[in-house]
């Protein structure tokens, strides 16, 4: 499944909503990407749009122009049949770094993570 977003946003620890670090999108197409995680859990949540879903041992890639996620076969029907969510960037990430490290919380053992530079 591909999509397409100007604007990647992330929050490594909201305070407000019991230390929940979030990864999401606004796309062109109008849905809204989330990737979620709560410190105690041991998956992480995916939304797209009022649909979601609850995944371990994903792989997320990053650059500044794209964002990758790939699941096991068959681990979710999110995507439309594919095993593989690709995020379009039509701007490239402004703080690469702080992307980075909200995806690194929110897959801390549960997931792998790739940064391209």
């Amino acid at each position: 499944m591909q999509l397409t977003s100007a604007l990647i946003f992330g929050n490594a620890c909201d305070e407000e909503e019991d230390n929940l670090a979030t990864l999401g999108s606004n796309n062109t197409d109008g849905r809204l990407f989330i990737l979620c995680r709560y410190p105690e859990d041991d998956e992480v949540d995916l939304m797209i749009e009022e649909e979601g879903d609850t995944l371990r041992d994903i792989k997320v890639t990053l650059s500044a122009t794209r964002l990758l996620i790939e699941t096991a076969p068959g681990a979710t029907d999110l995507f439309g049949g594919d095993d593989v969510l690709e995020i379009d960037l039509t701007q490239a990430v402004g703080d690469l770094d702080e992307i980075e490290d909200v995806l690194k919380v929110i897959l801390d053992g549960v997931g792998t993570l790739v940064c391209e530079r």
